[in-house]
């Protein structure tokens, strides 16, 4: 089991995103529970390209104070909504024989949706917990209306389990395959 979280960057982090101060307390708590009961953290950052606000270099780009990685966690970049595409996370994660992803971040509408989907179709037992990921409000949807589809019509049940955080929070608890507890 892993921790992986996704797109927490300084440029997106901000009061735009829906419940956006639970959001960091819980990704903070996360993140601390995980190094407390040895589950690596692995961070993904995205990369617009040269000329945007969100590339590599600028401020915007490095990851949200709060959630800082040690100097031993791994960090994969991406110019894609995948962690998966193009990255090497996938053949990084099978060389550790992991198999199961608890995800966090943002935007729930577009990387994190993108990563769920095809960390599902690369086999991973994917794990969403409850009002850990993110977004803002677009064209056809308010921010808690995304948040709400892709948590709790989209994902749960299809391609992830969609699980309370107090339950997340217990699965970091235990050594064993969290399959034990789920469901």
């Amino acid at each position: 089991m892993v921790l992986l979280v996704v797109d927490t960057q300084n440029l997106i982090m901000n009061n735009d995103l829906y419940e956006f101060q639970t959001l960091v307390y819980r990704i903070r708590t996360l993140i601390d529970k995980a190094r407390n009961n040895n589950i690596e953290v692995i961070y993904v950052r995205h990369d617009d390209g040269i000329g945007q606000k969100l590339t590599k270099g600028t401020l915007g780009y490095e990851i949200y104070e709060e959630f800082q990685p040690m100097s031993d966690e791994r960090i994969f970049d991406k110019n894609v909504n995948s962690a998966f595409k193009g990255t090497r996370l996938l053949d990084y994660l099978h060389e550790k024989g992991e198999d199961t992803i608890i995800i966090v971040g943002l935007q729930t509408d577009y990387c994190i949706d993108a990563t769920v989907k095809c960390g599902f179709e690369h086999g991973f037992k994917m794990i969403v917990p409850a009002n850990t990921n993110s977004t803002v409000d677009n064209s056809y949807m308010s921010a808690e209306s995304s948040y709400k589809y892709y948590n709790e019509f989209m994902w749960n049940g299809r391609y992830a389990e969609c699980i309370s955080f107090e339950k997340t929070l217990e699965l970091f608890s235990f050594s064993f395959h969290p399959s034990y507890i789920i469901n």
